[in-house]
């Protein structure tokens, strides 16, 4: 088991009550209510940081993605002229 360090933390007593409630209620102490939520909070903080992340890459991939359409749209826009002048036999004006 990793080595433990003992902290001091100061609480509203407001905030203290409803965590002892809590305690009470499930049968824990408070370091362990203090620990769970320490791990609870850094365990969203990191899913929230990768949300982020994987958000600001979409973004990047649909800029990539709308410049890839229209150089396709063009590419079928000069496809389509050329076989509609070889369709006709003229080019139109």
């Amino acid at each position: 088991m990793a080595e433990t360090k003992e902290i001091m933390i100061s609480l509203p007593d407001s905030l203290l009550k409803e965590v002892d409630f809590i305690v009470s209620m499930e049968k824990k102490n408070r370091s362990e209510f203090v620990k769970e939520a320490m791990k609870f909070y850094l365990r969203e903080k990191r899913r929230m940081e990768v949300s982020e992340r994987l958000k600001d890459g979409y973004l990047e991939m649909s800029k990539i993605n709308a410049a890839l359409a229209e150089i396709g749209l063009e590419q079928d826009v000069k496809e389509l002229c050329m076989y509609e002048i070889n369709l006709t036999g003229c080019e139109k004006m």
